[in-house]
């Protein structure tokens, strides 16, 4: 009996941290997104060729696993889901991906990660927007949401128009100043264009968000649809490829066993396979909000390893911006916290009602033919 016990709240435990863990450990993977990303663009790849590649690796690798794990449970392809699948295909792996690697090369792979926290404020925009949110102005949980998302997008304006002085932390300046050389100029006087590029990438990482929480509700095969997902990408990325890098001939496609091959590989596999995955079953538990509430550690993580490994400087106007964002973002994460707890409040008391009984038509009918005196 007490070993049940025992089971029973380890495994409501583990039902209430699941979808954090998940989120948590899926930063982790998505920093290497930046890194990897950054690190082949510097060495100059196209960025176009760079999303095909990654895309093709991740249908690659996912379908299989699609194809067996969920073979007995995948549903039905519908046209409106197909259509939705194509969508998203165009949100996130073509228009997403080619902004922020743009906006990448123009900054830095601390700055995309710090500037794309503003994705959730957006995707609470865009969840009202929808009807997937609701604001009850007079209720602290809404106020938070409001106001946090109105200071996160502050925190975004101050990255892009100030810059400030920078550091390293891992490396000397004058090291710093010797590897990036013109790249930290051409950063300095394009910083405003990079960061607008990014946020029209957060635009379409939000949207993508909104439509995939919408999507797997209707087609409920994460993992297929993760693999759907990167087939729709692959496919419209090698279109956009073909015309953006037509006079570069077969050089611009060229990859062998170097950065130009293990970078597609794992952001393909981790950023985009994985992190579809991982995206769905969250939406499917707290929605498409909390799922982008977690952004900030990542941008942790890469200004460490953007530091250590790419010389990257931290300026002190990302570290104000990220820091208002990060204030913002809670805030816009505590509303929603707030909100489950009400949920789930909600349908406890539903559940708990007492059921009220009628009177039984056998007594009724028993005082009905109780002889008169």
């Amino acid at each position: 009996m007490g070993s049940e016990n025992e089971c029973g709240k380890l495994g409501l435990l583990w039902r209430k941290t699941k979808p954090y863990l998940l989120m948590i450990g899926l930063q982790f993977g998505m920093a290497g997104n930046y890194i990897f990303g950054k690190d082949v663009l510097n060495h100059g790849m196209s960025r176009f060729v760079f999303i095909f590649y990654r895309n093709a690796m991740a249908t690659v690798v996912l379908a299989p696993f699609a194809l067996i794990i969920e073979r007995k449970r995948r549903p039905k392809m519908t046209l409106p889901v197909f259509l939705q699948i194509m969508i998203l295909g165009l949100l996130e792996p073509v228009l997403n991906q080619s902004f922020a690697y743009l906006g990448m090369k123009y900054t830095s792979a601390s700055f995309t990660s710090a500037i794309t926290n503003a994705a959730p404020s957006i995707t609470f925009v865009l969840a009202l927007l929808t009807g997937l949110e609701r604001v009850k102005i007079r209720e602290v949980r809404s106020q938070a949401k409001v106001i946090g998302t109105l200071v996160t997008f502050g925190g975004a304006v101050v990255m892009a128009l100030y810059k400030g002085p920078g550091f390293n932390i891992f490396h000397s300046a004058a090291a710093t100043i010797q590897n990036n050389g013109d790249a930290g100029l051409a950063s300095h006087k394009h910083q405003t264009v990079g960061a607008l590029y990014i946020l029209i990438g957060c635009v379409a990482l939000s949207s993508f968000y909104i439509l995939q929480s919408i999507t797997v509700a209707k087609y409920r095969a994460e993992l297929s649809l993760a693999t759907w997902i990167c087939m729709a990408g692959t496919l419209q990325t090698t279109i956009v490829a073909l015309v953006a890098e037509r006079h570069s001939g077969s050089k611009a496609w060229a990859i062998g066993w170097d950065m130009r091959l293990f970078a597609p590989l794992y952001t393909g596999v981790v950023s985009s396979g994985i992190a579809y995955y991982i995206q769905g079953l969250v939406m499917k538990m707290r929605g498409p909000v909390f799922t982008t509430a977690f952004n900030p550690l990542c941008m942790v993580i890469v200004a460490a390893l953007g530091s250590f490994f790419l010389r990257e400087r931290v300026y002190l106007g990302s570290i104000i911006g990220s820091i208002i964002i990060t204030l913002g973002l809670y805030s816009v994460v505590w509303g929603k916290a707030k909100d489950h707890k009400h949920q789930e409040a909600d349908e406890d008391t539903n559940n708990s009602l007492p059921i009220t009984t009628t009177p039984a038509a056998n007594d009724d009918s028993s005082t009905t033919n109780k002889p008169s005196s």
